[in-house]
């Protein structure tokens, strides 16, 4: 199971400093763009994410977009160095057009679904995907508590991927740990992680990242 590091919780004004002993430990950015609409709170935009490049050039930006009206901001957030822009199916946009415009602009297109949504209100949408985002918390803030209700979500996904040779990445993202990811990790190919990673009382960033992708 690769590592998608969330980055809500890290203090804006000293990234760098924050990020440096470990993000090389990561296999992802989460970076997670909300506009106080459609969920409640506010993170930051396309050129906070450009400016994260200077930390590494090599990573993997993975931009999650909680957004009302993504498609409006799809060129930007992808001149801003996403290789891949997940959307939520609840937002207000036409989700087909929208998965083609991220494509355009030569990103990986993903979708999200939020804990009251069913993987079935996504399903026709499987075929033309490159990842598939399931909330295992309401998206907003960090540090909430995992709902059990996921695992039965990523099963679902990882099925229907094999069922019909499908390609999308299965990603999960919300209170995942040491102890719930041991729950997920047979079925998805990465978790997003942040507060057990940013700040764990009990381990060292390196350590918690490390004891992530050691899960048995």
């Amino acid at each position: 199971m690769k590592v998608s590091l969330s980055i809500l919780t890290v203090d804006y004004l000293k990234v760098y400093e924050s990020l440096k002993d470990y993000i090389d430990d990561v296999d992802y950015l989460h970076l997670d763009v909300m506009d106080g609409v459609f969920v409640p709170n506010i993170s930051f935009g396309p050129g906070f994410i450009k400016s994260l490049r200077k930390i590494n050039d090599d990573l993997i930006f993975d931009t999650h977009l909680m957004i009302e009206y993504p498609d409006r901001y799809i060129k930007e957030f992808s001149e801003a160095g996403s290789q891949y822009i997940t959307f939520h199916v609840e937002a207000s946009c036409d989700v087909m057009k929208t998965i083609e415009l991220i494509k355009s602009y030569n990103v990986k297109a993903g979708l999200s679904i939020k804990p009251n949504t069913k993987v079935s209100e996504i399903e026709k949408y499987l075929p033309y995907l490159d990842m598939v985002l399931v909330m295992s918390v309401e998206p907003g803030f960090g540090g909430q508590k995992f709902m059990d209700s996921a695992i039965d979500k990523v099963k679902e996904l990882k099925e229907l991927r094999e069922k019909n040779g499908y390609s999308y990445l299965i990603n999960i993202d919300g209170g995942i740990n040491d102890e719930t990811g041991k729950k997920i990790k047979d079925y998805v190919d990465m978790a997003v992680s942040g507060s057990y990673v940013v700040n764990n009382k009990n381990y060292s960033s390196k350590e918690a990242i490390k004891r992530l992708h050691d899960l048995k």
